[in-house]
């Protein structure tokens, strides 16, 4: 959970769902809250609330400023020629500094838990040069004095519109430079989730005393839901997708499509505000949300950092708080006096009727799953580089991680226990048979990269529930699991299982109790699969051992994986990678990351799925001649040279081991990609019974395939192809997604590119949009 506030540790219920830490804003407060008036907020529920920078006393001053200004100007204008009337340089309005009339805002030791709020009737976006102007000076003096004060959190007003022109961009730049000003302090700029007409900030801008030209939205005309996140796009692409920018989102009355809901889920989310006009009232008069809206909620509320919620205009409002300054008023009061002046203001007491349905609501909130405990969710957007498990020999923390899911090994174990089971049932030929007689009943078992041994329980398992006698090889080349494996031989396997310590592909195969030659293995299982299936390397590792299996009949767990990608929106990972300056290659690394707070950008029509399959392999796959040509001169692959045309002039030992692939996404709304998801699925066992064809034992990591195929699997999260600058993509537009897996016979890559297509007729597309090729050489797994 992302704040504790004041949890029962009494009642475990409670614990197991997100916490609700709920602000109060008061959109008429022109003044910070004193501290009884503070308390009394917090009283009614509230765990914080929201206080302005600057008073009315500010707000008048800089308008009296600027009325003077303009009838000095209209002097000026009067004694100058038409062409000194346009000259650029004539004297611009200057706002004095802030005075202690301005603000009631002060260094204080709560200062870091008030919200300060930047004044909402400055315009960034005029296009008057003078009120654009002003304004920028305005939220300048107010973000400097804020963080003098303390202050940890600013929220400013966003843009009251987003027509096209220069206002989103001025706002942009004022919003860049505010960031310059202010050093610890974090910027929220406050947004409609969509334009819902009157449901804008009510106080009045400069631009509506000294203009009143704007016009208000018409609310019959057709509303387009994403000009609200295309304004936020232009500010924190202008500022970079800095650290310091956040989010306030504020709930409209009618919630929108889940396209736009997943939008904004996977940007950066500090509050979601939700005034008093959004809430209903129910038969007893009590405020209520619809099922709409809770739903949207507790979504949001999952995020890692769930974002804090502010009730805007649902009191203690001004007359409320106005008791407890009343009292105040008089310098010792006496109870006579007290009384009289709480009877003449009747404050409500108790919790806040908003508060308290925003309390139950709280709890109503579905438990976390098994797939959002405090381990798991802290692993949320957290990037990790890949394992490289040739390369690097784990350790035994790692190792127990993986062997803390156990829906993984079992279905790794129900794969095997088919295996065994239709091997008996199809009395097929087997290792330890004879020509005689092709099928003997015990077979033999390895497993190839056996770690500290989760799966040779497995087999064991699975040999004891099919009655099924077996010889079992364990191999592995990490010296250090290698001790554990030879203790938990004795300990735990009696003895069973052949322990071999060598990289598998220098294997010389297994040897028979009583025998003096090595024989074929008839069932080799391994646990090399990668985030994408291959990843880690596991075609390679099994290239080096699948000879060792009986031919046709010997069976490789898993049989084949496939690799499957879609474009994401991930704004958090990219400002990660973003700020990793120290390394030149961070954008060119596949991390393997929890994926959670993003949108899946594709959208799946016929034809052409959100998630789409990239490659597949399959195991074992036949022997190609180099092989052949090795084992026959007793020697290594890596010295036979075949070839020399392969790519990157390698001799092409490994070249049936890459891989090419070209997909197409639709992205029928408009938006940001900033990488490529990937994951995998693998078929560990299918059916060879007549009549079973195509049932299948399977694992996936797939969103659309986990919970029915390997539900609540927690071995791998997906892995990400970063993009060295967010792509933008208008609406009705196609993603083409090029990957290349690369090897050179000592190491393998990924290669990949993204081209942005626009359909501009029935037949035509021209291309709007590309990143550039990307590449992991520099980063590869080493073979």
């Amino acid at each position: 959970m992302s704040y504790s506030g004041a949890l029962n540790p009494a009642s475990e219920d409670y614990e197991s769902r997100p916490h609700y830490y709920i602000g109060q804003h008061d959109s008429d407060r022109c003044e910070v809250l004193d501290d009884d008036q503070y308390n009394q907020v917090l009283n009614s529920g509230f765990n914080f609330v929201t206080a302005p920078i600057t008073n009315r006393h500010f707000f008048q001053r800089v308008v009296d400023q600027h009325k003077e200004f303009l009838a000095e100007r209209q002097e000026w204008s009067e004694r100058l020629t038409p062409a000194q009337r346009t000259n650029p340089s004539l004297p611009v309005p200057i706002v004095p500094t802030l005075t202690d009339e301005d603000t009631s805002l002060y260094p204080s030791h709560h200062i870091g838990s008030l919200i300060t709020y930047a004044s909402p009737w400055i315009d960034l976006c005029s296009r008057d040069p003078y009120i654009s102007g002003i304004s920028r000076q305005v939220l300048n003096m107010e973000v400097a004095y804020a963080n003098f004060c303390g202050a940890r959190t600013i929220v400013i007003p966003g843009p009251r519109q987003d027509e096209s022109g220069p206002g989103v961009a001025q706002y942009a730049r004022a919003i860049q430079e505010a960031l310059l000003q202010v050093t610890r302090a974090n910027l929220i700029i406050h947004l409609p989730m969509y334009r819902e007409p009157l449901l804008e900030e009510k106080c009045e801008t400069l631009s509506d005393i000294f203009d009143g030209s704007r016009i208000d939205a018409d609310p019959k005309k057709e509303i387009d839901i994403f000009t609200s996140w295309d304004s936020w796009h232009t500010i924190r692409s202008v500022c970079e997708y800095s650290s310091r920018l956040f989010l306030a989102l504020r709930i409209p009355r009618r919630v929108p499509e889940k396209a736009l809901q997943e939008r904004w889920f996977s940007e950066p989310l500090h509050f979601l505000t939700i005034g008093q006009a959004v809430f209903q009232t129910n038969r007893a008069g009590n405020p209520t949300l619809s099922k709409h809206h809770q739903d949207l909620i507790n979504r949001y509320m999952r995020l890692k950092n769930a974002p804090w919620i502010i009730l805007n205009d649902v009191g203690p409002n001004a007359e409320d708080l106005g008791v407890a300054r009343a009292i105040k008023a008089i310098e010792y009061p006496s109870l006579a006096e007290a009384s009289k002046a709480l009877q003449e203001r009747k404050p409500k007491s108790g919790l806040n009727d908003y508060v308290s349905y925003m309390k139950y609501l709280e709890r109503q909130q579905p438990p976390f799953t098994a797939m959002e405990t405090p381990a798991l969710s802290s692993f949320q957007d957290w990037l990790q580089s890949p394992l490289q498990p040739l390369a690097d020999n784990l350790e035994s923390a790692t190792y127990e991680v993986f062997e803390g899911d156990p829906v993984k090994y079992d279905q790794y174990q129900a794969a095997i226990t088919e295996a065994m089971a239709e091997w008996k049932i199809l009395k097929k030929p087997s290792a330890l048979g004879t020509e005689a007689e092709p099928y003997n009943p015990e077979l033999i078992c390895a497993v190839a990269g056996a770690g500290r041994g989760p799966l040779v329980t497995r087999v064991l398992r699975a040999a004891a529930a099919t009655n099924t006698k077996i010889q079992l090889w364990a191999v592995e080349k990490n010296q250090n699991a290698f001790v554990y494996l030879l203790n938990k031989n004795k300990k735990e396997w009696n003895g069973q299982v052949t322990l071999v310590k060598t990289d598998m592909r220098g294997w010389g195969g297994p040897i028979p109790r009583g025998a003096t030659a090595p024989v074929k293995v008839d069932i080799l299982v391994s646990e090399l699969l990668g985030s994408f299936g291959d990843n880690e390397l596991s075609p390679e590792c099994l290239d080096g051992i699948q000879h060792h299996l009986s031919h046709p009949n010997g069976i490789s767990i898993p049989h084949s994986y496939t690799a499957h990608l879609s474009p994401i929106s991930t704004p958090r990972l990219f400002a990660d990678i973003s700020s990793r300056e120290s390394d030149p290659h961070a954008f060119e690394i596949p991390y393997v990351v929890r994926l959670f707070q993003l949108d899946f950008v594709a959208q799946k029509v016929p034809n052409h799925p959100r998630f789409q399959q990239a490659w597949e392999f399959i195991h074992p796959v036949g022997i190609n001649r180099a092989d052949d040509f090795a084992m026959q001169h007793g020697f290594g692959k890596k010295y036979v040279t075949p070839g020399g045309g392969a790519m990157y002039g390698s001799n092409g030992t490994n070249e049936h081991n890459a891989r090419h692939t070209h997909l197409t996404f639709v992205c029928p709304t408009r938006g940001v990609i900033h990488g490529l998801a990937g994951y995998f699925e693998s078929t560990l066992y299918e059916s060879q019974v007549e009549g079973r064809e195509g049932e299948k034992v399977e694992i996936s990591i797939l969103p659309d395939q986990i919970d029915w195929k390997s539900k609540d699997m927690i071995s791998w999260f997906p892995i990400f192809f970063p993009l060295k600058k967010p792509l933008y993509f208008p609406q009705d537009t196609e993603l083409e997604v090029s990957m290349w897996r690369q090897t050179d016979d000592t190491k393998v890559w990924y290669e990949w590119l993204v081209e942005v297509y626009a359909w501009v007729g029935p037949q035509s597309r021209i291309k709007v949009g590309a990143s550039e090729m990307h590449s992991s050489k520099k980063v590869a797994c080493l073979m």
